[in-house]
């Protein structure tokens, strides 16, 4: 019979889980993943990934300062922070064991299973934990939400106010940029 190793009882309302995404830009799925984990996990990190690979329209810490707005009524359960390497490095940094990951469809599943298969093989005291979107937000990406807004179209029901405001700014600042060029 396999030995296995023991695993210590804790309640979930003492535990660190860690929320981690580009964030770029925060969207309403994510702030509904953001607000169950709370009533589930005693604190959430939300870890918002400094990826050199993408081209980003908010910088790391614009991303970190909306969500952090967003989060404030939260009062300390959850904190926001930024990080770059590996996502168990990370998770082990802030004294976790718990990743969330949210699922839009079940195409998210595929590519979700086979990271959390590769965490768990890094770190195997690591476990993630799936939450499905809520359907109104189902059709959600911040791909989506980039492309609609900077093309100045309403991201209003797919958006926090505040991110609204700050893509509205990023479309103005673009097409300022444009006209300027012009001429």
């Amino acid at each position: 019979m396999a030995k296995t190793s023991p695993r210590r009882s804790t309640s979930p309302a003492s535990v660190v889980a860690v929320f981690p995404g580009s964030f770029d830009p925060l969207t309403n799925g994510h702030v509904d993943i953001i607000d169950r984990s709370v009533t589930i996990f005693g604190r959430v990190v939300v870890g918002v990934l400094n990826n050199p690979s993408k081209n980003a329209l908010f910088s790391d810490q614009e991303r970190v300062d909306l969500i952090k707005r967003q989060v404030s009524r939260y009062k300390g359960r959850v904190s926001v922070v930024s990080f770059s390497g590996l996502l168990v490095d990370f998770v082990k940094s802030v004294n976790s064991r718990v990743v969330i990951r949210g699922l839009r469809a079940i195409s998210d599943f595929d590519y979700e299973a086979q990271m959390a298969l590769i965490n768990r093989k890094l770190s195997p005291d690591v476990e993630t934990f799936f939450l499905a979107a809520r359907e109104e937000n189902s059709y959600i990406s911040s791909t989506v939400v980039k492309q609609v807004a900077l093309l100045g179209g309403d991201v209003s029901d797919m958006v926090p106010p505040v991110v609204e405001r700050a893509l509205k700014e990023k479309w103005r600042a673009k097409q300022s940029v444009s006209r300027r060029g012009v001429r």
